[in-house]
C-alpha cells in the first residue's frame, strides 16, 4: 500500500511540477498563451483540458489495452486517439454553452482548439508508452492538467500586473508573455531532482 502511494506522489511531482508540460516539455503553448489574459479564464480553461484530459486517457487507456494491442492496431491510434478528443471536446462545448455561457463566449476559438491541443494528445500517448495502470493513468493525466493549470494561471497573474506596468514599447505584447514564460519555466527547474 505504501508503495502504491509513493509511486502516485512520485507520478504526481514529476507530472505537476518536474515536467510540467508547459513550462518543461513545450507541449500545448498556444491555449497558453491564448487563454492566459485573465485569471478567470485561465481557470475556465484549466478546467475545461483538466477534464478532457482526464477522460481521453481513460478511454484511450482501455482501447490501448482491451483493443488495439490484442487485435495488433497500433497503427490506428493517432487517428482514433485524435477522434476520442474531438468528441470529448465537442461535449465540453455543449456543456459550456449551455450552463456556463459567459466562459463559453470568453473561451471563443480556444475553446475548439482544445482538439487540437497537442498536450491532451501527448497525454494520451504517455499513458500508454509509460505502461501505467489505469489508476495511474487517471492521477498521471490530473497531474498534468494540474501543472497545466497552474502554469496558466501563474502567467495570467503576471499578464495582468503587467497592465499596470510601465514595459518598454519594444517588449509590449508577446515578447513580455514569452519573456515571462521563460522565466517561470526557468524558476520551475528548481524541481529538478525532487523525483528519481
Amino acid at each position: 500500500m505504501n508503495g502504491m502511494l509513493i509511486t502516485l506522489l512520485k507520478i504526481f511531482i514529476a507530472a505537476a511540477f518536474v515536467d510540467n508540460i508547459i513550462l518543461a516539455r513545450y507541449i500545448g503553448l498556444c491555449p497558453y498563451i491564448g487563454m492566459s489574459s485573465n485569471v478567470a479564464n485561465s481557470i475556465g480553461m484549466g478546467m475545461a483540458v483538466t477534464f478532457v484530459m482526464v477522460l481521453s486517457s481513460c478511454v484511450t487507456w482501455f482501447l490501448w489495452n482491451y483493443i488495439f494491442l490484442p487485435l495488433r492496431l497500433e497503427y490506428l491510434r493517432i487517428m482514433v486517439f485524435i477522434l476520442v478528443i474531438a468528441v470529448l471536446v465537442q461535449l465540453v462545448e455543449i456543456l459550456l454553452k449551455k450552463n456556463i455561457p459567459n466562459l463559453y463566449r470568453a473561451m471563443g476559438i480556444y475553446l475548439p482548439l482544445i482538439t487540437t491541443n497537442c498536450a491532451i494528445l501527448a497525454v494520451a500517448f504517455f499513458g500508454v508508452d509509460y505502461g501505467y495502470t489505469l489508476l495511474q493513468v487517471v492521477f498521471y493525466s490530473i497531474s498534468v492538467a494540474l501543472g497545466f493549470t497552474v502554469a496558466l494561471v501563474l502567467l495570467a497573474g503576471i499578464r495582468e500586473r503587467l497592465r499596470f506596468s510601465r514595459v518598454p514599447d519594444f517588449y509590449q505584447g508577446y515578447p513580455i508573455v514569452f519573456i515571462s514564460t521563460a522565466l517561470l519555466a526557468i524558476a520551475f527547474l528548481g524541481f529538478k531532482g525532487l523525483v528519481k
